[in-house]
């Protein structure tokens, strides 16, 4: 017998659907509702008020006349979603195969090998590409990315203070989710033009920049940094990995952590996310680092294996106690940008990076804005940086 659409891919079959009411004790999923929802908020009519059910090609029918009903327009708004180009060898064998793209958390790390080495992968390149030493297995975004920075900070800080100094050339949707997330936590946020170089008055634990900023403005932070661990303040920065490949990273600048976003690394704008966060740490901010982190060990044979480390962190351990939900991942994306960065090498995202540069400074000409020059930085060095070749 052919099996429909919906009997492939919905719900038990008529035999085990038997199966299940057999041992539930009842005679249909009617009375099983019966049995466990109350009364009052039971519609009686059930799905009689809905159309017939269409054949699957007649629902991909509908949906490609609703999609084509969308208005299309190039994004120029920037502010961390850019457009991007996804290398066919990624859309057909990630995007659209079904090992990878029905990945979530391996709670069985040791059937998820393959799994766990494409994050480490994506962990490494944030490492790398930041200047920093730990990278978790990606975030939800890179506003929740720049939060979790922030309960980080407030974490590991010493000084008391309950103060927050934050670029104003942050983000904007980085700044809202912030105010969201510190009105609860009793936290004050301050804003300030950290390109003078100064700091507010006062006490605060901890200090939040952008590079390169809202405003595309490029700002050697180092001595920036260097006086807010002065006054005993940590430092996060929110890094443009792309522009990491040309620029001195945070991580070599002396920040503490960095928090971002991975979506121009081969992710489509999809109309706004989902877009895989990162969030990277000093060594010795490592336990304080939320989310899921895979580590590198050797199995009973003595084969190299990778696992999920540091578990001490998540709710399903330490339940009020943990530092994340371990939800706040973007398993597929991260290992499509992880893959996008193994694609092209290191010569390669230097590449486009400059291409994107150059196509910046020809609008900004072509305007006849004035063009001031970057701050002379070194460029980042590392693994990342320093292997040869890789596709331009």
């Amino acid at each position: 017998m052919t099996r429909s659409f919906a009997d492939r891919h919905i719900g038990p079959d008529r035999e085990e659907l038997a199966r299940i009411l057999d041992v539930a004790g009842v005679s249909s999923l009617d009375e099983l509702a019966a049995r466990a929802l109350p009364a009052s908020i039971i519609d009686g009519d059930g799905l009689a008020g809905l159309p017939a059910a269409g054949t699957e090609h007649e629902v991909l029918a509908e949906l490609a006349e609703l999609a084509a009903s969308n208005t299309v327009a190039t994004s120029m708004i920037g502010l961390g979603y850019y457009d991007t180009l996804t290398p066919p060898v990624l859309v057909r064998n990630l995007l659209e195969n079904p090992a990878w793209y029905t990945a979530y958390t391996p709670y069985q790390p040791e059937i998820s090998q393959g799994r766990l080495e494409a994050l480490l992968n994506f962990q490494t390149m944030v490492a790398e590409l930041t200047g920093m030493d730990v990278a978790n297995a990606s975030m939800l975004d890179e506003a929740t990315a720049a939060a979790e920075a922030m309960t980080l900070l407030r974490r590991a800080g010493k000084v008391k203070s309950a103060r927050l100094v934050i670029d104003s050339d942050l983000f904007p949707q980085t700044k809202t989710v912030l105010y969201t997330r510190a009105e609860p936590l009793g936290l004050e946020i301050v804003e300030a033009d950290l390109s003078t170089g100064e700091l507010p008055e006062g006490e605060f634990f901890g200090v939040l920049a952008q590079a390169p900023g809202a405003s595309g403005r490029v700002v050697d932070l180092t001595e920036l940094i260097a006086a807010a661990h002065e006054r005993g303040a940590l430092v996060a920065v929110g890094a443009d990995l792309l522009a990491m490949t040309l620029i001195t990273p945070p991580g070599e600048q002396g920040a503490d952590v960095c928090f971002g976003t991975t979506q121009r690394f081969g992710v489509p704008l999809g109309f706004g996310g989902p877009h895989a966060g990162y969030l990277a740490v000093r060594q010795a901010q490592a336990r304080q680092l939320p989310g899921r982190l895979v580590g590198v060990s050797v199995d009973a044979d003595g084969a190299v294996a990778y696992r999920l480390a540091l578990q001490t962190r998540e709710q399903h351990i330490r339940r009020e106690k943990a530092t994340s939900n371990i939800c706040t991942a973007q398993v597929l994306l991260a290992v499509v940008a992880a893959m996008y960065a193994s694609y092209h090498g290191a010569d390669g995202l230097r590449a486009i990076a400059r291409r994107v540069a150059g196509h910046a400074a020809a609008i900004a000409a072509g305007r006849g804005g004035a063009r001031v020059a970057p701050p002379v930085l070194r460029p980042v060095q590392g693994p990342v940086a320093g292997r040869a070749g890789g596709r331009g």
